[in-house]
């Protein structure tokens, strides 16, 4: 295959309609794709077909970056583990700025003492929310 397929949301995008009308004309069956996995997959020719036109080339308007990281913590209670937790979750969810949504997942060894907080999302709502952990970390120290 000469170019990668494009993904609902792509194909969305580029006719100017939204998601749940790109699946429905999939279900259809007017719109040809292929199921990957749980995502629907159209190639170029089926597009192509479907629109009657040359499909236009995805573009990207403006560079997406993103950061993942885990953070350890050794040597922490249940208790502080629940208000580290907290604080870091309620963060999180607080309107990002531009728009950089976090994720964010512990996971906590009682056995070991050890907290690990796991952050995917943009690079300054990351940095933030860094700067947050160690502000919280170092005031137990």
């Amino acid at each position: 295959m000469s170019q990668q397929p494009y993904s609902v949301d792509q194909v969305a995008e580029l006719l100017g309609l939204h998601v749940k009308t790109v699946r429905a004309y999939v279900r259809d069956g007017r719109l040809k794709a292929t199921r990957i996995g749980k995502q629907y997959r159209i190639t170029r020719e089926d597009l192509e077909a479907f629109t009657g036109m040359p499909a236009p080339s995805p573009v990207r308007t403006s560079r997406h970056t993103e950061v993942s990281s885990i953070v350890q913590i050794d040597a922490i209670s249940p208790e502080e583990t629940i208000r580290l937790t907290n604080t870091v979750i309620a963060a999180a969810a607080a309107p990002p700025p531009a728009g950089e949504r976090l994720r964010v997942e512990t996971v906590y060894d009682e056995e070991r003492a050890s907290l690990k907080i796991i952050i995917l999302g943009g690079l300054d709502s990351t940095a933030q929310l860094l700067k947050i952990i160690t502000a919280l970390t170092e005031e137990r120290q």
